[in-house]
């Protein structure tokens, strides 16, 4: 039970920092940012990894966030 709610806490964080790396890419992609999306896509694909890494999300779907991201990123 405890080490179930500590991995949950860590989890969760995890979850957040490549959400929140995510949003920043889509944010700056909207923007028609290039300069700002790409810098921001390496520290997304970096919080994506280690996700995927921690098994926190599977590792398709991490492949397949940065596959997309990165096409968006070639769109501007």
């Amino acid at each position: 039970m405890r080490v179930s709610r500590r991995r949950r806490v860590i989890n969760l964080a995890t979850i957040g920092k490549y959400k929140d790396a995510v949003r920043a890419v889509r944010k700056a992609i909207t923007a028609k940012k290039k300069d700002e999306a790409i810098k921001a896509l390496s520290a997304a694909f970096k919080q994506l990894d280690k996700a995927a890494k921690k098994r926190v999300i599977h590792a398709n779907k991490s492949a397949r966030l940065k596959s997309r991201l990165s096409l968006a990123i070639a769109k501007i």
